[in-house]
């Protein structure tokens, strides 16, 4: 497949398009073993929502992914997924999403998300998480995009991958101005700030 199709291409769907600021959200397909993780990503996504920001994520209805867009949809939120083809063996999509998009490949996911985002969060996750972040951060340092990055720090989640970032930098191979602009959030409050002054195009479905 190498056009994405949309949720009204599908028999159960609408016919909406999101017209909120997207934040693009990665985390994880599990829901992990602590309770914290679920609970923050719940608080987090129902602030959002009430700020009337919305979501692009990987578009599955499992873990994390899963609950980040059932707490933003409930609370009135829109929601964009985007889900490689290949990985509905793997990966439940959606079904109620303000729009569903099914593309070739990892390469077209990103993209899209990266191009409908306004800022990025990186929630507890994996190693599709970690790589999604620091994707996202070496294209801010390749000059691709300006836009706001941040590690939500639920737990503590993220301390030794701050601790390398670090590390990187006092070895000479992160220049600092790069490893400052991925923001560190321990709140949702934190999290809030930085995105209240967002500033995005208007959302065009692709």
């Amino acid at each position: 497949m190498n056009t994405p199709m949309t949720m009204n291409t599908l028999p159960t769907s609408t016919t909406q398009t999101a017209k909120q600021p997207l934040v693009a959200v990665y985390c994880g397909s599990r829901s992990g073993h602590r309770d914290v993780y679920k609970q923050a990503a719940i608080e987090l996504c129902t602030g959002m929502a009430q700020r009337q920001i919305g979501v692009v994520y990987g578009g599955a209805s499992i873990g994390l992914m899963g609950q980040v867009a059932d707490v933003v949809i409930e609370h009135g939120g829109e929601v964009v997924g985007v889900i490689p083809e290949f990985m509905l063996d793997y990966e439940i999509a959606h079904a109620h999403l303000t729009e569903l998009h099914i593309v070739a490949n990892m390469h077209q996911r990103k993209a899209m998300m990266a191009e409908r985002a306004c800022a990025f969060i990186a929630l507890p996750g994996g190693l599709g998480t970690f790589e999604e972040i620091l994707e996202i951060a070496t294209w801010a340092q390749l000059n691709q995009h300006q836009k706001p990055m941040i590690l939500y720090n639920v737990n503590g989640f993220y301390q030794h991958l701050i601790a390398q970032l670090d590390h990187a930098v006092a070895e000479g191979f992160l220049p600092p101005q790069h490893r400052a602009k991925l923001l560190v959030c321990d709140t949702p409050e934190q999290v809030y700030s930085v995105l209240e002054n967002l500033k995005c195009p208007p959302q065009i479905s692709v």
